[in-house]
């Protein structure tokens, strides 16, 4: 069961109140509390060498966050004196690839370092032995139980719970879901996937006939539910799906011959075209794990912290957003692309807005401006 833990951690009383929703329906596994770099200070000033270790390139969620780091933030920081180098590597799956990976940037003097969507446990004493090196290590879009990391993400829990509320709701409350999870045994999905059972609970007529691995992967999750669906004549009246997948599944759908059902929608700008082709398809979407927002929230948070403006928390949570096919017409155009590999993003910078992120800090600043 998903907990709700706001205000019972030391640390989380410290955080603004309006910002303690995204605490609720949490992964009991997260961690809470005070944050173990609140005195942080790094081993020198700026610029600094920031590492990103990564687990996994094959998405277009993955070369969205890659561009916004490389292309947008990068330059910016170079260009105020902030950021030296930004150091790439890619483990492909494999922990103890990620682990040496890991460890050789710290051997090779970065200043900080940026995981994402690793699992959970496996990575943990790498994490300690940069802590004790003094070199930060940040994870974002998924969280690791460490106890000397910080962990910068969605709360996919809540996600996964409103995820498979709104889906119950929109197929009238009773029929046959299909669960297209992400990558199992990897905290966002596992925790995406105990918020979506957690809210079915609550729909006994609602029944869950098939989980596929879609890998976060279009291409990988069309296989996988073509093959469900020829295996499986049951009737399907919706599918719960983790982004970035949601476009493959709807072409495996409608490959399939079978009515198309309500889906969930995470964010993909091909999807969210076909939904403004086909505006009865579902009545909102949801932005999950916007990936250059993101981008921009961790990057901004390794920044304050470096600076020494002192995280109150070890997980800095944020909840999903509701989008409708109104934003999707404001964001394409009529002839937009079925194909496309971009993404819709929440509305300016709405997902963690810096007046948001100060209240996470002891000495708030902005980032880019800051002054050593």
């Amino acid at each position: 069961m998903l907990s709700s833990q706001a205000g019972i951690a030391a640390g989380l009383d410290e955080i603004p109140p309006s910002e303690k929703a995204a605490y609720e329906r949490i992964d009991p596994q997260v961690p809470l509390g005070i944050s173990p770099l609140r005195d942080f200070k790094p081993k020198k000033g700026p610029p600094w060498k920031i590492g990103y270790a990564s687990n996994y390139a094959g998405n277009g969620w993955r070369a969205a966050i890659m561009d916004e780091f490389m292309n947008k933030l990068l330059p910016r920081y170079k260009e105020a004196g902030l950021v030296s180098d930004f150091v790439v590597t890619q483990s492909e799956l494999k922990d103890t690839v990620q682990i040496q990976q890991m460890r050789q940037m710290v051997d090779d003097g970065v200043d900080a370092i940026i995981i994402c969507c690793s699992n959970v446990t496996a990575i943990n004493q790498t994490i300690e032995y940069a802590y004790n090196k003094g070199v930060p290590v940040f994870s974002f879009s998924g969280y690791v139980t460490s106890p000397y990391a910080i962990n910068v993400t969605e709360n996919a829990a809540a996600g996964g719970y409103i995820a498979g509320k709104w889906l119950a709701e929109e197929i009238g409350g009773k029929g046959n879901v299909l669960l297209v999870s992400g990558i199992p045994g990897f905290a966002t999905s596992d925790s995406f996937d105990i918020g979506a059972k957690d809210a079915l609970t609550a729909f006994p007529d609602v029944k869950i006939v098939g989980n596929v691995a879609g890998n976060w992967t279009d291409q990988v999750a069309q296989v996988e539910v073509q093959k469900f669906l020829a295996t499986n004549p049951q009737q399907i009246d919706g599918m719960l799906v983790q982004s970035s997948s949601e476009n493959g599944v709807v072409n495996a759908v409608l490959q399939s011959g079978r009515p198309l059902m309500p889906i969930v929608l995470g964010g993909e700008a091909s999807a969210a075209c076909f939904w403004r082709k086909n505006p009865e398809f579902v009545s909102k979407s949801f932005h999950f794990w916007p990936p250059r927002a993101d981008a921009r929230m961790v990057w901004d948070v390794v920044m304050r912290t470096l600076q020494g403006q002192g995280p109150k928390v070890q997980s800095i949570l944020r909840p999903a957003l509701p989008y409708t096919i109104d934003d999707v017409k404001a964001a394409l155009p009529e002839d937009c692309d079925l194909n496309s590999t971009d993404w819709l993003e929440p509305t300016g910078d709405n997902w963690a807005p810096s007046k948001v992120l100060d209240g996470f800090f002891d000495k708030p600043s902005d980032p880019l401006t800051w002054k050593p």
